[in-house]
């Protein structure tokens, strides 16, 4: 399924293959348009690493218990020119802008997480 101009569903489904709550693909839906606004304004293609997790794959890899993941709000994203920092820094200025909605963005060896949460929280 085709949720944005550049980004389906199958990006945003939990890696142990469990299958998505109905309730979670609103949440994605949302998440992946303010990824498309991230997307565009990079110019380049971003890959997400983690989106939605099953409450078992959260346990299993250590997740926090009220992670936004397992809500489908979450994702966990890299792009090839810019550093976990840097790509941070982006979505801050298109939060501050109107662009992309307010969340969390927490800054990782080797990836950004970022989530429409719709509180501010940084780490």
């Amino acid at each position: 399924m085709q949720l944005t101009e550049n980004f389906n569903l199958d990006e945003f489904q939990c890696r142990d293959g469990s299958k998505m709550p109905a309730a979670v693909l609103v949440n994605i839906k949302l998440l992946a348009g303010n990824l498309q606004v991230l997307r565009d304004y990079l110019g380049e293609s971003l890959h997400i690493n983690s989106a939605y997790r099953s409450p078992a794959y959260n346990t299993k890899i250590g997740g926090a218990k009220n992670s936004q993941h397992l809500l489908g709000k979450a994702s966990d994203l890299t792009c090839k020119s810019k550093t976990p920092k840097q790509l941070a820094a982006v979505i801050e200025k298109l939060i501050k802008c109107g662009g992309m909605k307010q969340g969390g963005i927490g800054i990782y060896p080797g990836f950004v997480h970022y989530d429409i949460r719709g509180t501010e929280a940084r780490w």
